[in-house]
């Protein structure tokens, strides 16, 4: 029997490369010698995760469509085309069983090529609100995995199916890692933790509201993780080294998230589909901050699904500079408060996401397991 073959498209940002990453790695369990294929877009953040992750990655020359007016649109279709070209070549070279989406811009031009030769597909929505990729790919694929019910305002609901979404292997079993990530992060066990997570590249107003309240967080004995992204790293770092005695640090990337989360009492988080997940699946109590700059304000949406249900707490981007260091402070020697949340939240988990699209993957492929 000849190896399956997968080829997984998505990236851009964390929110779709950690999905893809987590459906490949379940599928290198399921099957062993399955041959796995990436496809991203150059000089974006999945050509250095993906290979760090133990997978090979070919990068699309394709870029986004800016909001705003800006001469990189022009551009657009001859990289579009471009790209179109490229995957045609890619798939013809590599005979994909299955192509597999999960949004971001080079996910577009792998699964039309795909489609369009006959090859099912299988899309994986992380959001309430369905982004512009996989909405236009929808009436080609075979299958949409989805984190959300309502789903079918956006896709065919006879081809939707309700996983939730995949999340990273190694934040399984979190909470027996404490002591290795004090040690890591050179943390004392007996202070309170904040970790502060604004999504892969960063989160401006969440990275400012923080700097100006460093001072607070030290006067309280607070512990900070600050995950600041690259942009505002420099100027995060000049911050927090007056505190650096205190326990404050600046981070413009955490690569070990497993140990992050497993040392925090709490945690302060855009409210990307992603991070979503993974504080349920963690229990964490947090306060979420949703992004503005996002299509139909869906990160709210996001945000709203556990707030309604006590769940976790909402500080709007717009009020965050006067809200966001008091309402940690609040929660943060509020116990009762954070076990209520730490209930709820957990409440809202998937379980075995990425195992449930990996079987569908498997199916879509026509591959049965010995």
């Amino acid at each position: 029997m000849k190896p399956l073959k997968v080829i997984l498209s998505g990236g851009g940002t964390g929110g779709h490369i950690f999905p893809a990453v987590a459906i490949a790695n379940e599928l290198k369990k399921l099957v062993p010698d399955v041959d796995i294929l990436f496809v991203g877009a150059l000089g974006k953040m999945e050509m250095e995760k993906v290979p760090a992750a133990g997978f090979k990655i070919i990068g699309l020359p394709i870029a986004g469509l800016q909001r705003r007016l800006a001469w990189s649109n022009f551009k657009l279709p001859f990289l579009i085309l471009k790209s179109l070209f490229k995957t045609r070549k890619i798939i013809q070279e590599f005979q994909p069983d299955v192509v597999v989406g999960t949004g971001g811009y080079a996910s577009g031009p792998l699964l039309k090529a795909a489609t369009a030769k006959g090859i099912p597909a299988l899309l994986q929505e992380q959001n309430s609100y369905a982004g512009i990729t996989n909405k236009l790919l929808s009436k080609r694929a075979s299958r949409i995995c989805v984190a959300y019910e309502g789903m079918e305002k956006f896709f065919p609901k006879d081809k939707i199916l309700l996983t939730g979404n995949p999340v990273r292997q190694d934040l399984k079993e979190v909470k027996h890692k404490r002591d290795e990530g004090l040690a890591h992060f050179k943390l004392q066990a007996d202070k309170k933790t904040i970790l502060v997570i604004g999504g892969s590249l960063g989160a401006r107003t969440i990275n400012e509201s923080m700097g100006a309240g460093l001072e607070s967080l030290a006067a309280n004995n607070i512990q900070l993780l600050w995950q600041t992204g690259k942009t505002y790293y420099t100027i995060a770092m000049k911050q927090a080294e007056r505190f650096s005695n205190k326990n404050i640090y600046a981070l413009d990337f955490i690569s070990r998230m497993d140990l992050a989360y497993a040392v925090a009492d709490i945690v302060i988080s855009r409210a990307g589909a992603s991070s979503v997940s993974e504080l349920c699946n963690l229990g964490m109590p947090c306060i979420l901050v949703p992004s503005p700059n996002v299509a139909e304000d869906h990160q709210t949406k996001n945000a709203m699904a556990l707030v309604n249900k006590d769940a976790a707490i909402l500080v709007t981007d717009a009020e965050a500079t006067q809200l966001l260091i008091p309402n940690a402070l609040d929660l943060i020697s509020n116990n009762a408060k954070q076990v209520t949340l730490s209930n709820n939240i957990s409440k809202m988990a998937f379980e075995n996401s990425a195992n449930v699209i990996a079987n569908e993957v498997l199916k879509l492929a026509g591959y049965s397991q010995a």
